[in-house]
């Protein structure tokens, strides 16, 4: 119990969880994004917000390039399980070493998709910022084993910069964008692997079905993978 007391009664449990949690940190890249431009940490945080309400209720979800996993547990606080994957182990190790901000529900795995699906078929499945770092001889394998990953009425969600907003975006990011799209783009490589493929513009933290060509960000929510 702390002994130091709020002014106001209701700020009492902020010391309360201090005590009995500690100050509870950023990640990796979620730190950097804070100290760089943090705004950028509320957009991230965004797209979060919006796959836990697309995937609310789902009972087994899998997040393809957790990267730091920060915000991955806006998602675990709307489903029962949720596994987080990574092909880099410095995030992975980042995520472990924070094991006390984790959700109870998460798991958090080292696992490549290119070299292949998941062993266990999820309800969703969900991958954001990683598909533009996919090169395009190597983008049909990402989506194919990720749809494999899914059972029959599984879904998919993927959220990806568009082709239109790099000429935006700063030169660190734009190193790493190999394969930024146009929603048509997009649209046709996903329906390749699934019967149904909806497309959703976003800018800054607004999720809507405005004009593609100035959206910054798109969504893909794809339902009936192809067997």
């Amino acid at each position: 119990m702390s002994a130091l007391r709020t002014r106001e009664e209701q700020y009492q449990s902020c010391l309360e969880a201090r005590d009995e949690h500690g100050l509870q940190t950023l990640g990796l890249m979620s730190s950097h994004s804070w100290l760089q431009d943090p705004k950028h940490l509320v957009f991230v945080l965004s797209r979060y917000k919006f796959v836990s309400k697309m995937f609310s209720g789902l009972h087994k979800v899998l997040e393809v390039g957790c990267a730091d996993a920060f915000g991955t547990r806006i998602v675990c606080a709307e489903v029962r399980s949720l596994t987080a994957v990574d092909f880099d182990p410095v995030f992975i190790d980042d995520i472990q070493n924070r094991k006390k901000s984790l959700h109870r529900s998460l798991e958090t795995r080292l696992h490549d998709i290119l070299e292949g699906p998941l062993a266990e078929d999820f309800d969703g499945v969900f991958s954001l910022d990683v598909l533009e770092h996919i090169g395009r001889d190597k983008e049909d394998l990402f989506i194919r084993n990720m749809a494999l990953s899914l059972h029959a009425g599984g879904v998919l969600i993927i959220g990806t910069p568009s082709a239109s907003s790099q000429v935006h975006a700063s030169p660190e990011s734009r190193k790493g964008h190999v394969n930024c799209k146009d929603a048509g783009e997009l649209r046709d490589l996903l329906a390749k692997y699934f019967a149904n493929v909806f497309v959703f513009s976003m800018n800054d933290e607004v999720v809507h079905t405005g004009f593609y060509p100035m959206a910054h960000y798109f969504f893909a929510l794809c339902c009936a993978p192809r067997r």
